[in-house]
C-alpha cells in the first residue's frame, strides 16, 4: 500500500521538478535573482529612494535657511550640513533599496526556496571543495559579512569552516549596495541593474576561484557529506518577512547614527581643521589634516584612475563601515555633480570593482579575528586589498581594450 501524500506534497513535488531540476535549477536561481535585483535597484528600490533623497533634501535646505536667518557660526553650520546631511543623509536614502532586497529574500526563505537553494548547490560547492551547508553563511554573507561568519558555526568541518569564512569576503554585503547605488546612478544610469548584477557575478566568480585555490594547494581533502529534508511550500508569512524588513532597517539605521555618524563627524573634521587645527578656507579642504594622509595613498591608486585625495580618503573611511565610502564623497566632493566630473566612467567602474573587493569593514575583521586568530583577520585585510587592486586594474584594463573613456 502506497502511503498518503498530502496535497501540499504532491504540489512541492511538481514545482520542484523545475527550481530543483538537474539542467533548470541553478539558471532557476540565477534568474530569480536577477528578478529580484532588477525590482530592487530599477524599480521599486529606486523609486522609494529617489522619494526618501528628497526628503532629506528638502529638510536640508529648511535647516540650512534657519542656520542663516539665525546667523549661526559657519562651522557649526559646516558641521551640520556638510558633514550630518551630506554624510549621514545620503547614506539614510539608500536604506529602502536595502529594506526592499531583504523583502524578497524573505519571501524566498518563508516560501522554503532557499532551503532548495542549498540542495542545488550542494553539487557545485562539492566542486570547489564545500558542501551545500555552506551556502547558507555565504548568502547571509549577502545581507552582512559579521552574521554570516558568525554563521559558519554551525558547519561541522574545521576545514569547511574555515574555507568558507575566507571565502564570505567576496559576496557583497548589503553595506556596499549605497556605493553601488551611488556610482551606478551617477555614471551608469540606464545599466544600473546590469552594473549590480555584473559585480554580484564578479565578487562569486572571484570567490569560486579562491575556493579552487584553497582546495588544491591549502584545504585538501572533501568536504563532510550533506544530506537535509526539504520542507514543502508555503506562503510566505507577513509577520515574519515584515520583521525581517524591520530588523534590516533598525540595524541599518542604528549603523549610520553610531559607526557611520561618528566616522562622518571625524572625515569632516579632518577635513575642515589643518595641522594647526586652523579652519581650512580652500574649497576643496588641499591643506586640511585628511589631504595630508590621504595624499600619502593617492598615488597607489593612480594607476587605477582613482589618485585623487579625496577618493582615496573615502576608502579609508569605508575601513569603519562600507557606507561611510558614499557619505565620505559626499562631504569631500559636496554634490554627486562633483564627483562625476572628477572622475571618469572608467575610473567609476575602477572604483566599483575595489569598493566590492577590499578588505571587509573592522566589524567584519573583529568577527574573523574571533573565530580564526589574528593571523587570518590580517591576512584577509592584506589580501583581499590586492585582489580588488588587481581586479579593479584588470577590469580597467579590459575596458580600455574596449574603447570606454
Amino acid at each position: 500500500m502506497k502511503p498518503h501524500v498530502s496535497k501540499e506534497q504532491k504540489r512541492s513535488d511538481r514545482i520542484d521538478r523545475f527550481l530543483t531540476g538537474k539542467y533548470t535549477g541553478i539558471p532557476a536561481f540565477i534568474g530569480i535573482m536577477c528578478v529580484i535585483f532588477w525590482l530592487t535597484f530599477n524599480v521599486v528600490g529606486a523609486f522609494l529612494q529617489n522619494l526618501l533623497a528628497s526628503g532629506i533634501s528638502a529638510l536640508e535646505a529648511v535647516v540650512a535657511h534657519a542656520f542663516d536667518v539665525w546667523n549661526v557660526n559657519s562651522v557649526i553650520k559646516s558641521l551640520v550640513i556638510d558633514g550630518i546631511f551630506e554624510g549621514v543623509g545620503t547614506v539614510l536614502s539608500f536604506m529602502p533599496i536595502i529594506v526592499v532586497m531583504f523583502f524578497f529574500l524573505s519571501l524566498l526563505e518563508d516560501t522554503g526556496y532557499m532551503a532548495r537553494v542549498a540542495f542545488v548547490m550542494d553539487k557545485p560547492l562539492r566542486k570547489i571543495g564545500l558542501s551545500g551547508r555552506s551556502i547558507v553563511p555565504m548568502l547571509v554573507g549577502f545581507g552582512c559579512t559579521v552574521p554570516a561568519v558568525m554563521s559558519s558555526r554551525t558547519l561541522p568541518s574545521d576545514r569547511d569552516r574555515k574555507m568558507t569564512i575566507l571565502l564570505t569576503p567576496f559576496f557583497s554585503c548589503s553595506a556596499k549596495l549605497p556605493i553601488y547605488g551611488f556610482f551606478a546612478a551617477a555614471f551608469f544610469p540606464k545599466q544600473a541593474g546590469l552594473v549590480m548584477v555584473l559585480l554580484y557575478a564578479l565578487g562569486i566568480f572571484l570567490g569560486i576561484l579562491q575556493a579552487l585555490l584553497m582546495k588544491k594547494f591549502v584545504y585538501k581533502g572533501e568536504a563532510v557529506p550533506f544530506v537535509m529534508e526539504l520542507p514543502t511550500y508555503r506562503m510566505p508569512s507577513a509577520k515574519n518577512t515584515l520583521q525581517l524588513m524591520w530588523d534590516k532597517a533598525r540595524d541599518f539605521i542604528e549603523r549610520a547614527f553610531s559607526i557611520i555618524f561618528i566616522a562622518t563627524i571625524v572625515i569632516w573634521f579632518l577635513k575642515t581643521f589643518g595641522p594647526t587645527f586652523n579652519v581650512v578656507k580652500t574649497a576643496d579642504a588641499s591643506g586640511s589634516i585628511l589631504a595630508i594622509v590621504s595624499g600619502l595613498i593617492a598615488p597607489v591608486l593612480k594607476p587605477l584612475g582613482l589618485g585623487d585625495w579625496r577618493i582615496a580618503s573615502s576608502l579609508i573611511s569605508g575601513f569603519l563601515a562600507k557606507e561611510s565610502v558614499v557619505a565620505t564623497l559626499n562631504v569631500m566632493f559636496g554634490s554627486r555633480a562633483a564627483v562625476q566630473a572628477a572622475l571618469t566612467p572608467l575610473a567609476a567602474a575602477a572604483m566599483l570593482v575595489f569598493c566590492l573587493l577590499y578588505t571587509p569593514c573592522v566589524s567584519a575583521i573583529a568577527s574573523i579575528h574571533r573565530e580564526l586568530g589574528g593571523k587570518y583577520a590580517a591576512l584577509v585585510v592584506v589580501w583581499q586589498c590586492v585582489v580588488a587592486y588587481a581586479a579593479a586594474f584588470l577590469v580597467r584594463l579590459v575596458l580600455m581594450g574596449l574603447g570606454m573613456a
